[in-house]
């Protein structure tokens, strides 16, 4: 158990920053982390005061915690604040805040003051009221009023149509047969349901969002005598298929279903499930191949599937998330809807089975690993170059399953006007190496072999790579685009251009390259200690001094252009 300890005498302006760290010593759930900062927040208004973020035109209130505090947006639309009573806490007129507890009564009872009315009704009309006025230790997911005037309305007629049977298993479906606080509703965490033993599926996720069968709770901790309420924001289904079984039964999911086997087993997932209408916008070529080549099906398919069942409701901001493929996407939203990688692409959301959840979408995703070499590059700052690959004659290399590396020039590494002779054939020719490499796999002093031959030098300097002296971009996007592709075929981009030995030159098979440097010097001219200190650590390897990198310095440039013999 954490001690913390407030010393009298500290300056007032650091209260509240004690105040916060307090809740990382009693918080004891993601939730319950979130509901102590919006006490905290909220105090100001008085005792039992809970500060909460309302997006702006909806009636969807979060506990807040800092990111979402100093940002004040969820899902990328703006919030307000609002101030309510903490759960289990009411006003008294003409007191500040929320000084007194809520009475503790039975569940029944409990159910007409936190907002669920209508539930409250609806369990008097199955004659379920005996039962939850009665003894007992209970557990009431019990949905808002605003979660039956959402259901579809041929849903509720039939539910009400025969209140002795269908109302009542599914208010009964809400109920778990033991008193289960917020605490205990551990992440991944299933209970028998009071209607058939069927399980409800809890999920605890780390912003402190708590969901059931994917519906969020949004008013968690209604104590009563015989139990205890957890208000959520949507009626719940009974579960009894697996997610195999619903995309085997879904016409929507046809062509998803003849493409792969049974997808998962054990384990709870995410399957961001690709309609018929998705596959449809893929050129039949490309398709054919990806599902004719087994390892490319297997990585697309594992591609849309996360390692852990999300929720729609969970997802407040954008957050990069791993899939079984071993890529990561980024799930986020767009106030109500729910995006990929930036992209609203979503079409129905939270279809529950026992060992995940689905979500449709109406747009393939093809990992870079699924890709060939020519597929990799379009759309990529390298057309200049894969255009010249393929007028080389290389786009049997470009489309194929060999395993190759393309060493890309980015567009502004061509000069002039480009015409493919033989020495530019070969030139390109000797920017595709024999074997797959990713950056990771690339050491000082390495010598890689090109399609044409060419033996090439691999220099790592502390975060540059080198190809003799053309600099492989790092793989972050605000640094040029560059982009290093793992997998089965792999892509880099490179700033310079690598050209054979020039006759004139020098008579050696060797290699030489053009280097113009493009980096940021703080400063004119190099001290001369570091110059030869520089000579003496490349003795071996480069005649010339090209690029350097520095403590003092993020990249230094020297602006000569220069053919260095290696």
């Amino acid at each position: 158990m954490k001690l913390c300890v407030l010393v009298p005498g500290l300056v007032p302006g650091l209260v509240l920053v004690l105040a916060l760290v307090l809740t990382v010593c009693v918080a004891r759930s993601p939730y319950q982390a979130v509901l102590q900062h919006s006490r905290i927040r909220g105090r100001q208004q008085g005792p039992n005061v809970c500060a909460m973020q309302q997006i702006k035109g909806t009636d969807k209130k979060y506990f807040t915690n800092c990111k979402q505090w100093y940002h004040r947006k969820v899902c990328g639309k703006p919030t307000v604040i609002t101030y309510e009573c903490c759960p289990g806490y009411e006003k008294i007129p003409g007191e500040k805040g929320c000084p007194a507890a809520l009475p503790l009564v039975n569940i029944y009872n409990t159910l007409g003051v936190v907002g669920a009315s209508t539930t409250q009704m609806y369990s008097e009309r199955a004659k379920l009221r005996e039962e939850v006025e009665g003894p007992g230790s209970f557990t009431f997911f019990a949905p808002s009023n605003e979660a039956w005037a959402a259901l579809p309305m041929e849903i509720l007629d039939a539910l009400v149509s025969n209140v002795n049977i269908e109302l009542l298993n599914a208010l009964h479906y809400h109920m778990v047969n033991r008193r289960l606080t917020s605490e205990e509703l551990r992440h991944g965490s299933s209970f028998a349901s009071m209607y058939q033993d069927l399980h409800v599926h809890i999920h605890h996720y780390s912003n402190g969002v708590v969901t059931v069968n994917c519906a969020r709770l949004i008013k968690p901790d209604q104590h009563a005598t015989n139990g205890i309420v957890h208000v959520v924001d949507r009626v719940i289904t009974a579960i009894s298929n697996d997610v195999n079984t619903l995309i085997d039964v879904d016409d929507d999911l046809e062509t998803l279903r003849v493409s792969s086997s049974r997808l998962l087993h054990e384990g709870q997932y995410t399957i961001f499930a690709p309609t018929n209408e998705a596959f449809e916008k893929i050129p039949q070529e490309t398709l054919n191949r990806i599902l004719g080549d087994p390892v490319a099906l297997r990585d697309l398919l594992n591609y849309h599937i996360l390692k852990q069942m999300q929720c729609a409701e969970s997802v407040v901001s954008g957050t990069p998330m791993e899939t079984l493929q071993g890529s990561v996407l980024e799930v986020g939203c767009d106030g109500d809807q729910m995006t990929l990688n930036g992209k609203a692409i979503i079409t129905k959301k939270d279809q529950l089975g026992t060992n995940g959840v689905i979500h449709y979408i109406n747009e393939l995703l093809i990992p870079d690993s699924a890709k060939t070499l020519l597929e990799l590059a379009e759309g990529s700052p390298v057309t200049t170059a894969t255009k010249l690959f393929v007028e080389a004659g290389l786009s049997p290399h470009l489309m194929g399953s060999e395993a190759l590396t393309m060493l890309a020039p980015q567009n502004d590494a061509f000069k002039g006007s480009l015409t493919m002779s033989p020495d530019m054939r070969r030139l390109m020719t000797n920017h595709m190496l024999k074997e797959t490499l990713s950056s990771k796999s690339l050491y000082h002093g390495q010598e890689l072999e090109t399609l044409g031959g060419l033996k090439l030098r691999v220099f790592v300097y502390r975060n540059v790579r080198s190809l003799i002296c053309s600099f492989i971009c790092r793989l972050i996007k605000r640094e040029g685009g560059c982009s290093v592709h793992d997998g089965r075929s792999c892509s880099c981009t490179t700033r310079r251009f690598l050209l054979p030995t020039a006759a004139k030159s020098f008579q050696t098979p060797s290699c030489v390259c053009v280097c113009m440097c493009v980096y940021v010097l703080p400063t004119k001219w190099l001290p001369s200690r570091t110059w030869r200190r520089v000579q003496r650590r490349t003795v071996g390897y480069v005649s010339e001094l090209i690029c350097i990198r520095t403590r003092q310095s993020r990249y230094l440039r020297i602006q000569f252009q220069h053919l260095v013999h290696i």
